[in-house]
């Protein structure tokens, strides 16, 4: 493991001081605002083509824009990929105009006050949280595969969240959540637990091919918009924001987990402020993260997808 000196405070562009991504293709979901959008500026600051994955794609253009005005020789390019969609994912991975992918950043996220379902039927949080980005992964595995072939190693970047912690056990029997048994906060924690459990399985399974997965915790309270659709989190996020990371900082863990971390040190850890940190039992269960697993492959294969 290197040794480093970063915190809570340290910031993406700190992480990445001195760094050459040169020749680096690498993806983030949900990159127009928040912590997707710092973590894809500062690592295209660094020299790596960075596709912007975006719901809106106007969005996704405007931040792209702010970026190449900073960066005159940036390598940004917008995609169109909407997580609520098997439709728009499988779109997204099959007209992708590139020959590998070096690391895949699945930020994205969603939380709504009232229940709410995907294209296909599944409860949004855990739809977009987990179940979109199960799907984006598997349809990606071949651009994954292409990027260890010339650089030895790929990386999948899971952002889950320290809500991962609550529920204690993975209810399948519940997952993803009724409308009549929908409460918000039990959906995310739902969906960040998911989060890091096929971080786990998709290192097991792949690490020994060259792909590399990890999750980590961006921060606490972090002034994104994920908690706009909310009316407490909106406040809350209003209320503590002079107390929490600033989206730069938000993202120091993501871009430490993509581009920093030796790849040998980060295969099926939970990272938080740039270091390791305990993850819950159920979360490290190799048995609940295979089920997952084959659980989401039903999911998908249901829908003609997998």
């Amino acid at each position: 493991m290197i040794q480093h000196s970063f915190n809570r405070r340290t910031s993406a562009d700190e992480v990445l001081a001195g760094k050459d991504l040169t020749g680096k293709t690498m993806i983030v979901t949900g990159a127009n605002t928040g912590i997707g959008f710092e973590a894809a500026r500062s690592l295209a600051m660094k020299g790596a083509h960075v596709i912007m994955a975006c719901r809106n794609t106007e969005k996704g253009e405007v931040a792209a824009s702010v970026i190449r005005q900073r960066y005159k020789d940036a390598q940004i390019s917008v995609g169109t990929l909407d997580l609520t969609s098997f439709d728009s994912i499988k779109a997204f991975a099959t007209t992708l105009d590139v020959n590998k992918v070096d690391t895949l950043i699945c930020n994205a996220g969603v939380i709504h006050n009232d229940y709410r379902e995907t294209a296909e039927g599944f409860e949004m949080t855990v739809g977009v949280c987990h179940i979109g980005h199960f799907l984006l992964t598997s349809l990606l595995l071949p651009k994954l595969q292409a990027a260890v072939q010339k650089n030895d190693a790929a990386r999948v970047v899971m952002v889950s969240s320290e809500s991962h912690r609550q529920p204690a056990k993975l209810n399948f029997d519940k997952l993803p959540l009724s409308q009549g048994s929908y409460a918000f906060m039990t959906a995310y924690g739902q969906a960040k637990l998911c989060n890091v459990l096929f971080a786990n399985e998709l290192n097991r399974r792949y690490a020994s091919e060259g792909i590399t997965a990890c999750s980590l915790h961006p921060g606490t309270m972090i002034t994104t918009g994920i908690a706009r659709n909310t009316v407490l989190g909106t406040i809350a996020m209003k209320l503590l924001s002079p107390f929490t990371k600033n989206p730069n900082q938000g993202a120091a863990t993501t871009v430490y987990c993509a581009a920093y971390a030796e790849v040998g040190d980060i295969g099926g850890v939970y990272f938080s402020d740039c270091a390791p940190k305990k993850m819950t039992k159920e979360a490290e269960n190799p048995d609940v993260a295979g089920r997952l697993w084959e659980v989401s492959e039903g999911w998908c294969g249901a829908f003609g997808v997998n």
